[in-house]
């Protein structure tokens, strides 16, 4: 067995080879604190037939016994990965992908296990180096190392790794990933941060992520494997030269069609005839000739953009398409946006529900409840394609993700607004990014739907053409862009900040030279796109859509809790009976009425306020006589309380017997006249007498 270990904020984190999954082509076990996690890795000896891609598979599991739990449900075992381990594996999946040597087309499997799970909050950044140090040591081709911390700002400081209990009080969190060169892959949120404030926290991220590869390149020294053979494609100049000479012209003339899918046509239809030109009986170069085809398109694509300044569809590298939206366009809906970009378009819809409707979260770290929720859904037609429809995969489980943390920052507390709130983004078109544009019309739809959001949030993609020392920044890329480029780029954020940032690359990572003039262009984007929702609607609407559930508020004493609800659950279900209302009581008193209408929501208020209101000094009352005693009686003035009426107080002539005035069962008229420090209470039937006569 092998051993490394390097102290990160007064822990050690430990990576060890050798003792287990020998038979994986790597295998590492990572553990800081209590917290243990092991990662293999895999790759075919032979590539497959056919492909010409990369077939790079990420899995994160955890597995319960690590915390100490029984999975729930009735199988007992861990069943389909959790949206978490989802968002963990492409975590982990992002920063690697890239520096794999192009050309490796060998099936490769990447699988992360979590084997204890502590309270440090690290089993993703733990993921991320132990995949790394994995493929260092295997003899896998690749270019690592790369390691990942999380970085988070806490009263104005960074920290770095902090645990659960200290991310619950900052006010940026980013997972950022990198070699020991630069950053390659960043994932975070934020509470309207500013772009230096960005990029102070990536140098002092990157600084530790370079201590985090050397520890690597040490394991590699002590138990690294010779690294296999491997060739990539041979391309076939002569073929390339002819697959050049037919097409490069003709690829030139449809690549600045602006609309997407006719620039495709266009595209597709050229390739074809160059396939039938170039193919023989004898011999099939289809695979090689689309090859070709496809590097000439990326070479003439990036080279306009470098050269002479060209995009696809003719806009400046910092000019942001057409923008255009709508609101309150569904009748039934409690919110409804189109919003369009270009040839993106995203239907976003507001649902407001009551607490039944939180998401019940069950994780390693416990239970909890989400009170808000984005869903993103991406349906073949909206590229022109036809598949089946399955439930959402990896991307559209990121995408919302992203769009959800985007926007959360603006979302009010529940205190203030106590509805649970699901936006769903249904992406009708799709030109460049759906995430982005799904930002923008959430934004538009919680507006429309009356959400107290205190601005809007908008998002925008930028792209990179980087080649050598010649580098050109684009606003609001295409998916041409994307595909072609060296950058993904996402910033979110409102006019006074960021509130969601994730990066992506397919090259060996961003300066910091790039990364901020990146930051601003996007930030001058942003305010921009900004300013055109707010031409649509500017502040929330100030009442909800009719069909919208009311939720109305009060706080009561947390001891006069079992006083509604009763026996068994007696009192507040004789209130829901008579008012149809829900009824929600927290463990602090807030009780939560939701109602289709407000005069049944006043009535079970009302029906609570009886309940539980208290005497009031100097208050009359109309109560009813409970017991007779010598000395005076006891009166019922509020449901289960009770004040004393003494004899001399009952009236203004003298009572002999308590009974020659009243009995039992009688309703009369008291006032309150004293309240002891013991909560007595000591009542009058001639002062109250006397009141109202006046």
């Amino acid at each position: 067995m092998k051993r490394v270990e390097i102290e990160v904020r007064g822990k050690k984190l430990i990576l060890e080879t050798g003792k287990i999954a020998k038979q994986a082509d790597g295998a590492v076990v990572a553990q800081y604190g209590d917290t243990v996690v092991l990662a293999t890795a895999v790759a075919d000896k032979n590539p497959k037939e056919g492909l010409d891609f990369f077939p790079l598979t990420v899995d994160y599991q955890e597995k319960a016994y690590s915390a100490g739990k029984i999975p729930g449900g009735f199988f007992k075992r861990e069943g389909r990965p959790s949206e978490k381990e989802i968002l963990t594996s492409r975590l982990i999946d992002r920063p690697i992908r890239p520096l794999f040597p192009k050309g490796f087309y060998f099936e490769t499997q990447g699988i992360v296990n979590v084997l204890s799970y502590g309270d440090e909050n690290i089993a993703d950044i733990l993921g991320i180096i132990s995949m790394s140090a994995a493929l260092v040591i295997s003899d896998i081709p690749f270019n690592g190392p790369v390691a990942a911390v999380r970085i988070a700002r806490i009263a104005g400081s960074f920290v770095i790794n902090p645990d659960a209990r200290e991310i619950e009080e900052c006010d940026l969190n980013l997972v950022v990933a990198g070699t020991e060169e630069a950053v390659v892959m960043v994932e975070g949120e934020a509470q309207e941060i500013l772009e230096d404030d960005l990029l102070e926290a990536l140098d002092i991220a990157h600084q530790k992520i370079k201590l985090l590869c050397s520890v690597q390149n040490e394991l590699r020294s002590i138990s690294g494997k010779e690294k296999r053979t491997f060739e990539p494609p041979v391309v076939d100049e002569k073929l390339k030269q002819s697959v050049t000479g037919l097409a490069l012209d003709r690829i030139k003339n449809a690549i600045i069609i602006p609309d997407k899918l006719r620039r495709q046509a266009a595209l597709d239809q050229i390739l074809k005839e160059i396939i039938e030109n170039l193919n023989t009986d004898e011999e099939d170069r289809t695979l090689d000739i689309a090859s070709i085809f496809n590097d000439l398109e990326k070479n003439i694509v990036r080279g306009m953009i470098l050269n002479e300044n060209i995009r696809a569809d003719g806009r400046k590298t910092d000019e942001i398409r057409n923008i255009s939206s709508e609101v309150g366009i569904l009748p039934r809906t409690h919110g409804s946006a189109l919003f369009i970009r270009g040839e993106t378009q995203c239907l976003a819809v507001v649902t407001l529900g009551t607490s039944e409707d939180e998401q019940k979260v069950d994780s390693l770290d416990g239970e909890t409840y989400k009170t808000f929720m984005l869903h993103y859904n991406f349906p073949p037609f909206s590229v022109g394609e036809v598949k089946p429809l399955k439930s959402p995969g990896r991307r559209e489980i990121g995408h919302g993700y992203l769009a959800e943390r985007a926007i959360k920052a603006v979302i009010p507390p529940k205190s203030r607004f106590p509805y649970t709130i699901r936006v769903v983004s249904d992406i009708l078109e799709s030109n460049g990014s759906s995430s982005m544009a799904t930002v923008c019309g959430g934004s538009l739809a919680l507006m429309d739907a009356g959400v107290p959001i205190k601005s809007h949030v908008a998002g925008i993609a930028m792209g990179l053409i980087k080649e050598q020392d010649r580098v050109v920044i684009l606003t609001d890329i295409l998916g041409l862009e994307d595909h072609l480029g060296d950058m993904d780029f996402k910033v979110t954020g409102t006019d006074k900040g960021i509130t969601a940032f994730q990066l992506d690359t397919k090259i060996s990572g961003i300066s910091r030279e790039i990364m901020k003039e990146a930051l601003e262009q996007a930030r001058k984007g942003r305010i921009f796109i900004l300013s055109k929702m707010n031409e649509t609607i500017s502040k929330p609407r100030e009442t909800l859509a009719p069909y919208a559930p009311r939720i109305y508020t009060m706080q009561i004493k947390q001891d006069k809790i079992r006083d509604v609800i009763g026996s068994g659950g007696k009192v507040i279900r004789g209130i829901v009976e008579q008012t149809g209302v829900k009824i929600d009581i927290e463990d602090s008193g807030l009780i939560n009425i939701a109602s289709p209408d407000g005069e049944s929501a006043q009535k079970a208020i009302e029906m609570i306020n009886s309940i539980t209101a208290e005497a009031e000094l100097g208050k009359l009352y109309m109560g009813k006589v409970k017991r007779i005693v010598d000395f005076g009686a006891f009166v019922e003035i509020l449901p289960g309380t009770e004040g004393l009426l003494h004899i001399s107080q009952i009236s203004d002539r003298r009572v002999g017997k308590v009974t020659d005035e009243i009995h039992e069962g009688d309703e009369i008229l008291v006032k309150v006249i004293e309240i002891d420090k013991m909560g007595r209470i000591r009542l009058s039937r001639k002062d109250a007498m006397r009141e109202q006569k006046r």
